[in-house]
């Protein structure tokens, strides 16, 4: 009997919680989404961040450029406190790409999408070679190919061969799909994990692109992307260190095509003419902008919104984040522009440096909020209230993923209620990786990342495709009022999520 009274009185202290969250009245709710989507400006913003800003890699001049303009932009929207802010030193410093041009010209001409790969070098102006395919595992391997590499342009052999998928090129979550990610994850089977070793790797990427440069080689080809378009790649650099050799990405098609026409006895040239510029800026910078809050009590803690600004090179980072950067402007537009007075600071933050290891997000988390030598709580820990981020594609928000903090939860039930006619609402209890809010869940901080339609993202990210064309304007005017309205609960409530121990 006293068993069933306890679990009874746990039930009841649950359900309290639950019925505990503050919803905002559904005058808000109507506001916001009328703002959304009757003045929208998703448009404009995704004119402005893809075909305006450009590519916009870690510490570039493109970088710095978009840096400048986002925070004019932020200042004209009449957001407080818009301005650039150093998030950590970066030993790569900066690298653009000045021209590109790329074609086979023996046994008959052809020219080639391609992608020169970040923190490489340049060719000797317009240059002409023969290409052949050398197949080394370790830089030993290279002995084998002494005093036969002078003027070569190097292939590497095939690593990808294209197979038909007849899964469709864009896709949507259905609703089977979005009810089995409610189920809870974490009883699973051990194993071992697979490991990495970047410093062994980047270790012997630099003998090997020492020995090359040595022998003499004009530049290496590699084959990355299909439907002919490359990806977009780096290579191991920090500033200092000797100019890298010229090295090119190109899709498989063009790159398998010439390695298949060596290997069966084939003479193949190519003419290249690479310039890329490098730049002493050992940093990297995030973009911070807020609408102060209004408690007197409260007006110090922060909620938290945000997206990566940097991109790969190649293309002009349209999903890969241009889209989350659309979003969260134009949500803390649409709060500022409907002149609400939220209790709490929203803040947003546009990272940099996402793509070379979440610089931007750890670099705020290390001065801001916990100290990375001690581990110390800073002053900045206790007024973290929540973070929302975007980073999964260009596609609709269909709910959230909780990071296994079930205290969650009943937020996000409460909050969510207005917005479930825009398909906003499963809860997936589950943690998920690779992006800025991993910098500050990884603390017990509730910092969660948006489920999220993935539309044609895994086929176009890091490539020359991830353009303005990747967006779907109604998709992101429905992202923009879920973040605006959720950061607005946030602020609002007179709870907060509690950390994960």
């Amino acid at each position: 009997m006293k068993k069933l009274s306890r679990l009874l009185a746990i039930a009841s202290l649950l359900s309290l919680s639950a019925q505990a969250q503050q919803t905002p009245p559904l005058e808000i709710a109507y506001r916001i989404k009328n703002e959304a989507f009757n003045n929208s400006k998703v448009d404009s913003l995704a004119q402005f961040i893809t075909d305006y800003l450009g590519p916009r890699l870690a510490a570039s001049d493109m970088k710095v450029r978009a840096e400048h303009e986002v925070v004019n932009k932020l200042h004209s929207m009449g957001l407080d406190n818009a301005h650039i802010e150093k998030a950590s030193d970066f030993e790569k410093g900066g690298w653009d790409n000045k021209r590109n041009y790329v074609a086979m010209t023996t046994p008959y001409y052809s020219a080639f999408a391609s992608t020169p790969k970040a923190w490489s070098g340049s060719t000797d102006g317009l240059v002409t070679g023969e290409c052949i395919v050398v197949d080394i595992n370790n830089p030993e391997e290279l002995k084998k190919y002494s005093g036969q590499l002078k003027g070569k342009i190097i292939l590497q052999p095939i690593n990808g061969k294209y197979e038909l998928s007849f899964r469709p090129q864009a896709s949507r979550y259905t609703d089977e799909q979005l009810k089995n990610m409610e189920a809870d994850t974490r009883p699973r089977q051990g194993g071992r994990r697979q490991t990495y070793d970047r410093k062994a790797a980047a270790k012997r990427q630099f003998t090997t692109d020492s020995i090359l440069r040595a022998e003499g080689a004009i530049a290496v080809i590699a084959g990355d992307g299909t439907f002919n378009i490359p990806g977009s790649r780096g290579v191991n650099y920090k500033i200092g260190d000797p100019e890298p050799l010229c090295q090119i990405t190109l899709p498989i098609e063009a790159h398998n095509r010439m390695v298949r026409l060596i290997n069966n006895g084939h003479k193949v040239e190519m003419e290249i003419d690479i310039k890329n510029q490098f730049t002493n800026r050992p940093v990297i910078n995030n973009i911070i902008a807020e609408i102060p809050g209004s408690d007197p009590k409260l007006k110090n803690e922060v909620v938290l919104i945000g997206a990566h600004l940097d991109s790969w090179h190649g293309g002009t980072g349209g999903a890969d984040d241009g889209s989350g950067c659309i979003t969260m402007m134009e949500a803390m537009r649409i709060l500022k522009d409907l002149n609400l007075k939220p209790r709490r600071t929203i803040r947003l933050a546009l990272w940099g440096g996402e793509e070379q290891g979440l610089y931007g997000s750890r670099g705020y988390r290390d001065t801001k909020l916990v100290d990375p030598e001690t581990e110390k709580e800073l002053p900045g820990f206790k007024d973290f209230a929540i973070y929302l981020n975007m980073d999964y594609s260009a596609g609709r928000f269909r709910g959230i993923y909780n990071e296994e903090n079930d205290m969650a939860n009943p937020f996000f039930e409460a909050w969510s209620k207005p917005i479930a006619n825009l398909g906003f609402g499963t809860i997936a209890p589950r943690r998920v990786g690779s992006t800025d809010h991993v910098t500050f869940s990884d603390k017990g901080l509730p910092a969660f990342q948006f489920i999220q339609d993935g539309l044609d993202y895994f086929r176009t990210y890091h490539t020359l495709a991830d353009t303005y064309e990747r967006l779907v304007t109604s998709d992101l005017q429905v992202n923009a009022c879920i973040a605006a309205w959720l950061a607005y609960c946030a602020a609002m409530d007179d709870n907060r999520i509690p950390l994960r121990k």
